[in-house]
């Protein structure tokens, strides 16, 4: 026979204080780690929206990063000619010659600066990407000294807003616009004239890598195995939604500093739970003998309290995920190792993150609170209903 749970509640209700105090802990515990998986995929949310299923980057061979490959000229004018490839409304070949750059800007979280990426591409690039202006600005004009931010950039950086300019190369750029890239990341990039910002990066004869688009998924593989096997052409191609995605990485320090966190601070809250539960069982002694004698199995007594630190640590999992849920949608940004400047993304508390979080918890509910109910399930009935 099994103690009814609303019994389980009731003992809750009457010790609340330690109630409350208990759920606080484990609470905090899983705020901790429901925030580490929410900022991990965000990052990863970033990274998976950038990119076009068949579109491919070419890099310079040996190159995994933009920022240290070099395409030649020639070998774009190769890559154009390659049969396979898609074309736009003007019939030309849809491929983007790009060169990459770090500059460093002042941000709200740094003062002192913070490394962000420059893109220089021409119109072809802007139309192979899933970009819009936001109303009030415009794209940039070719021949001129203009950029445009992404919209990570413009809330993060005061100084990269439209109507105002920055300096990076030899001189000035006015900011003209702000584009929007969904969720891609993208949006933590300044875009400006390929020629223009090539010549300030002393870039006019290669560029950093080739976008390139393949004209169905047919010819994609095609393509892409014949850019790799092309000897003298001498390029590394990499699937533009894979290239982002192994860039995830970059938050897999904070992932594990944020799990290592979580665990040692779950420890505490283990041992907890484990003392509020223990308190319990030496409260309730009297309680715990006349349930034996009511005729409930060890079994029983040893599930109920077992459900007891469950509901507690339930408990402590809901305040958790209530404490971290403000934080979905902050913007926040991290370092990227692939171009050695700031992604900025936002965190994400979905369902999945405050589901492990609460699993999380149970664990340590389970843990909590095992030892006790063993400790109360072994009590003799005569030496339980003797004790004060």
């Amino acid at each position: 026979m099994a103690i009814p749970i609303a019994y389980n509640l009731r003992n809750l209700i009457v010790r609340k204080t330690t109630t409350v105090m208990t759920a606080i802990g484990i609470g905090l515990t899983v705020a901790v780690l429901v925030a580490d998986l929410a900022l991990v995929e965000g990052l990863r949310t970033a990274f998976k929206a950038t990119g076009h299923p068949l579109q491919i980057l070419v890099l310079r061979k040996g190159s995994n990063a933009e920022l240290n490959s070099s395409v030649t000229r020639e070998a774009l004018q190769i890559l154009k000619s390659k049969p396979g490839l898609a074309v736009n409304e003007a019939g030309e070949p849809m491929a983007s010659p790009e060169i990459l750059g770090v500059i460093n800007l002042p941000s709200v979280d740094s003062p002192n600066g913070m490394n962000l990426t420059v893109r220089a591409l021409s119109q072809a690039g802007i139309g192979m990407r899933d970009v819009k202006i936001q109303s009030g600005g415009r794209w940039f004009q070719s021949g001129q000294r203009e950029v445009v931010v992404g919209k990570s950039v413009a809330k993060r950086y005061p100084n990269a807003q439209p109507g105002k300019r920055i300096r990076f190369g030899r001189g000035e750029w006015d900011v003209v616009g702000v584009f929007d890239a969904g969720e891609s990341a993208v949006n933590s990039e300044i875009w400006g004239e390929l020629n223009q910002v090539g010549s300030d990066f002393n870039r006019q004869d290669t560029v950093s890598s080739v976008l390139i688009r393949a004209s169905d998924s047919a010819a994609f593989q095609a393509l892409f195995n014949s850019l790799n096997d092309d000897r003298q052409l001498g390029v590394n191609a990499l699937r533009e939604r894979e290239y982002y995605e192994l860039q995830t990485s970059a938050g897999a320090p904070l992932q594990f500093f944020g799990l290592l966190v979580a665990v040692i601070m779950a420890i505490g809250s283990s041992f907890a739970a484990m003392n509020t539960m223990y308190a319990a069982v030496a409260r309730r002694a009297k309680e715990i003998g006349t349930l034996r004698v009511l005729g409930f199995s060890r079994g029983s007594i040893l599930l109920s309290f077992l459900i007891e630190s469950l509901l507690l640590s339930l408990i402590g999992g809901l305040v958790g995920c209530l404490i971290a849920l403000p934080l979905n949608g902050v913007t926040t940004g991290i370092g990227s190792f692939a171009t050695f400047s700031e992604i900025a993304f936002d965190f994400r508390v979905s369902p999945s993150t405050m589901l492990a979080g609460i699993i999380f918890a149970l664990v340590v509910g389970v843990i909590g609170g095992l030892f006790p109910a063993s400790n109360a399930a072994r009590k003799e009935i005569l030496t339980a209903l003797r004790e004060i």
